[in-house]
């Protein structure tokens, strides 16, 4: 799927507000709706914990930014492995974080952009795995997002504070 009115680019430093803004977006949108078994109520750009996080994946991973008319409208970050609360496969992998979009641009395919990006990145690096994991509590309406942009199941576990989640793989 090809989204010609996004360009994606190499995040980086600069960056970090625009994507805790993001973040700040999304938590703003689940909250509104009363959703917030995943991440909480408290906007990302308070929590010193979140803060750190972002800023160590966009300084230390391959960090990438969409824009909409040359505005920031997404990111996620790629890197070899999953985070240390899940084991890593035993092949080599790509492995997606932190990807979000600002709701200002919902339903303008973002995500799906950015997914697609993930799948070509892993591809030129020479490696078929793509895995992510995500919340999978609620409604479940972020795996089947995950599942509509190509991956599959693969193992559910649970994290910090009984947070439910599902692993999801993509072969590239």
């Amino acid at each position: 799927m090809t989204h010609p009115e996004i360009s994606i680019r190499a995040g980086g430093s600069d960056d970090i507000p625009a994507i805790l803004g993001m973040f700040d977006s999304a938590m703003e949108w689940l909250v509104a709706q009363g959703r917030t078994g995943q991440w909480g109520s408290r906007p990302w750009s308070e929590r010193a914990s979140t803060v750190e996080l972002v800023t160590g994946y966009v300084t230390r991973g391959a960090a990438f930014v969409a824009e909409l008319d040359g505005v920031p409208a997404g990111t996620l970050s790629l890197t070899d492995g999953p985070g240390t609360y899940l084991p890593p496969a035993d092949e080599p992998e790509r492995y997606v974080h932190l990807l979000a979009s600002d709701r200002r641009f919902k339903g303008r395919g973002v995500g799906a952009a950015l997914l697609a990006h993930a799948v070509e990145e892993t591809r030129r690096a020479g490696v078929s795995l793509l895995r992510v994991d995500c919340y999978a509590g609620g409604d479940g309406k972020l795996v089947r997002y995950y599942e509509s942009n190509g991956f599959t199941r693969t193992e559910a576990f649970t994290g910090t504070d009984d947070w439910p989640g599902q692993i999801l793989a993509r072969r590239v």
